[in-house]
């Protein structure tokens, strides 16, 4: 016989939700996928505060919107416990903590990253990310792709990114235009999901006015043209069109970080490793970029950290807006099929953007001298110059450990961040 459904505890105070998040945050090692499998084990099967349906209906609805799912998912679960207190509370706590240590992270970076030693840690970190980037491509790749129009529309998304330079947005809305021509079946009908859409306009007046609020007093202290206010504009812009998590936006965020002369290629790279080490979501990259445009473009630590701030506050405040506006409608949202099919297209856009990113990062760790070549409209980066074998050593090892030892990310990248130093030491 099977077991009835357990009964929801009552809610939990202010004090205890603060507790409890603030614990999440900073244990949220593990990209989206380990941070919402924390969020269930603690939130559903052990305190109970929430029920399954609500928590996948929630899920469901985060993964509709852009930017960090993991982070939206907190900031619903505490909007459903405590309100607009609740989910603000919720939402912040997910992040402060990582979002603390990769501005600590960034200032040291700033200050040491030139040392052999730590260049020599970092090989390990981005060998790591190779493999890791693999394994989202396959993770991904077998929850998006099930038909084959779907198939075809991620590969079309690598070969316009890889091959021929589309831009990111282009690519997005291209993918959720397919989605919608492809067409997915629509989900049970419900009451709920013929409910009118009710929109909590002062929730979202609020909301607006707090995102754009670091961007305008910027423009006005520091003048429309001052870094601060470029950096506000860029990553609000990110925000509102990053679907599929934060490697889908690194090809993007990239280029554009590269061609504004914030970080150099090797630097990214760097970025994204340190963002992989710290808890909460790989989007922290942004003000790890942010607060590198800072110390090299101004000159300035209060710059940089002003910098990194501000892309901090524009990657997550528009989140609060989507889900404080969103979630009295949610199960119309969930129930919309058009909604649904033009994410199914992104998210297969998303398989073919984030190999374009695993694949430009293989080459650039692996080959230092690798170079553009570009054939009329073609513009492939392919691998020049002799191969880095201790890079090759490195994610060679990373891959044993992901795919034959099946180890956890953070015991792997660990390991092969010590490799790394061993290397340097004995080599």
């Amino acid at each position: 016989m099977s077991e009835a459904p357990a009964t929801p505890s009552a809610p939990p105070s202010l004090a205890e939700l603060f507790r409890v998040f603030f614990q999440i945050g900073c244990i949220s090692f593990g990209g989206a996928a380990g941070q919402i499998a924390l969020m269930h084990r603690m939130l559903v099967d052990e305190r109970k505060w929430i029920e399954e349906r609500d928590f996948v209906s929630g899920l469901n609805f985060c993964t509709l919107l852009p930017g960090p799912e993991a982070q939206q998912l907190a900031t619903y679960i505490g909007w459903r416990l405590h309100g607009l207190a609740g989910g603000t509370m919720a939402g912040l706590l997910f992040v402060l903590p990582g979002a603390a240590l990769i501005l600590l992270l960034a200032q040291l970076y700033a200050w040491g990253a030139n040392l052999p030693s730590v260049q020599a840690a970092l090989l390990g970190v981005k060998a790591a990310v190779i493999a890791i980037l693999i394994e989202a491509v396959l993770k991904i790749g077998r929850r998006a792709l099930g038909a084959n129009a779907f198939r075809m529309v991620a590969l079309v998304a690598f070969l316009a990114m890889m091959a021929f330079a589309v831009p990111f947005p282009v690519v997005i809305l291209g993918a959720a235009l397919a989605g919608l021509w492809i067409g997915v079946p629509p989900p049970p009908a419900t009451a709920a999901a013929t409910a009118p859409i009710r929109l909590p306009w002062r929730a979202a007046f609020l909301c607006l006015a707090l995102w754009w609020m670091p961007v305008l007093l910027a423009a006005l202290v520091m003048g429309p043209g001052h870094l601060l206010v470029e950096v506000g504009l860029f990553f609000s812009k990110l925000a509102v069109i990053t679907f599929g998590g934060a490697y889908a936006l690194l090809a993007y965020l990239s280029e554009e970080a590269v061609s504004r002369g914030w970080v150099s290629p090797t630097q990214m790279l760097d970025a994204l490793g340190f963002a992989e080490t710290t808890p909460g979501p790989t989007i922290l990259v942004n003000p790890f970029v942010a607060f590198l445009a800072g110390w090299q473009k101004e000159g300035s630590a209060i710059i940089a950290w002003l910098a990194g701030l501000m892309a901090l506050w524009t990657t997550f405040a528009p989140s609060f807006l989507w889900i404080f506006v969103g979630s009295p409608s949610l199960d119309r949202v969930n129930a919309n099929r058009a909604l649904r099919s033009a994410l199914a297209g992104i998210s297969a856009a998303v398989v073919g953007i984030i190999a374009t990113v695993g694949a430009k990062f293989a080459i650039l760790v692996l080959f230092p001298q690798a170079k553009t070549f570009v054939f009329g409209p073609i513009q492939l980066l392919a691998p020049a110059g002799s191969p880095d074998i201790k890079a090759m050593l490195l994610a060679a090892l990373a891959l044993a450990l992901s795919f034959l030892l099946h180890w956890s990310m953070l015991r792997m990248l660990g390991m092969v961040t010590i490799a790394g130093l061993a290397l340097f030491f004995v080599a």
